[in-house]
């Protein structure tokens, strides 16, 4: 796999065609068993997290690999702790939101269109996955970043979840579907910023990402090829001059839990540097 860099404004990875499972799959298999998930997983790092039950790490573990085989996507057992440790921290009020400045935004009835908004110089954990299936690339690259959230990284420890996940997404020329490859990113939380932990992984790279202006809008529902396509030409019809923006490469944040009845997701337009 190409270790290239994953930048905000243009230098970021191509990616992906449609597919057959997501991380929104993934993560409402353990909200299944009662637990909330990645996504809701407390933002701060647990030094004496209480164990799990005798073969409650197999069960979930098990759950996920039968969900996942139906998806054609392999969950192999060296996931069994990662998933485990975003199971048990499962406090939703301290999970770590990536700062930004909101610069304008565009309402119409009361309802805002989309946000212009201003996000800082920060690094993030960036993998590049290119699989046959859109979700696919999505649901193995992001298990990879659970693992380096999950003490699997120089430091030896739980990182904390962050959110929003974001997938870097690109179009073909004709912009009318998106390309193969992806980028999954996670914002690593503010206290490591200075020193990020390096991966184990070496197909993770952290990326440093310069102050960036993007355009957003959100959208509920899942994450797929069609919806990413559908909210990718609406956001173009909303702005008063796309053509400000890069035309061939997207962002897509998730933020909650998609179990939940509503689900938070954005797209993010860059605007040119």
């Amino acid at each position: 796999m190409q270790r290239e860099g994953c930048r905000m404004s243009g230098g970021v990875q191509e990616p992906a065609g449609a597919g057959m499972i997501t991380l929104d799959d993934l993560d409402n298999m353990t909200d299944e068993l009662g637990s909330d998930s990645a996504y809701n997983s407390n933002g701060s790092i647990e030094e004496e997290a209480e164990p799990m039950e005798d073969g409650e790490q197999d069960r979930l573990l098990n759950y996920w690999q039968t969900i996942g085989r139906g998806h054609q996507v392999e969950v192999p057992n060296e996931m069994a702790e990662p998933i485990q440790q975003l199971t048990r921290n499962n406090s939703t009020e301290e999970r770590q939101r990536v700062p930004f400045l909101v610069l304008s935004s565009k309402e119409k009835c009361g309802e805002v269109l989309y946000e212009k908004r201003q996000y800082g110089q920060a690094k993030w954990a960036c993998i590049k996955m290119q699989e046959e299936q859109y979700e696919q690339s999505i649901c193995l690259g992001f298990m990879k970043l659970m693992r380096y959230i999950c003490e699997q990284n120089s430091s030896g420890l739980y990182l904390g979840m962050t959110i929003p996940i974001l997938t870097v997404v690109r179009t073909d020329e004709s912009q009318s579907e998106l390309t193969r490859s992806v980028t999954v990113a996670y914002y690593v939380p503010n206290h490591l910023q200075e020193h990020p932990p390096q991966p184990t992984d070496q197909d993770i790279i952290i990326e440093e990402w310069p102050p960036t202006v993007v355009f957003t809008r959100s959208f509920g529902g899942p994450t797929n090829e069609e919806s990413i396509m559908r909210e990718i030409h609406l956001l173009a019809e909303l702005l008063e001059s796309p053509e400000l923006c890069l035309q061939d490469t997207f962002i897509v944040a998730g933020y909650t839990n998609p179990a939940a009845t509503n689900r938070q997701n954005e797209i993010w337009f860059l605007q040119r540097p």
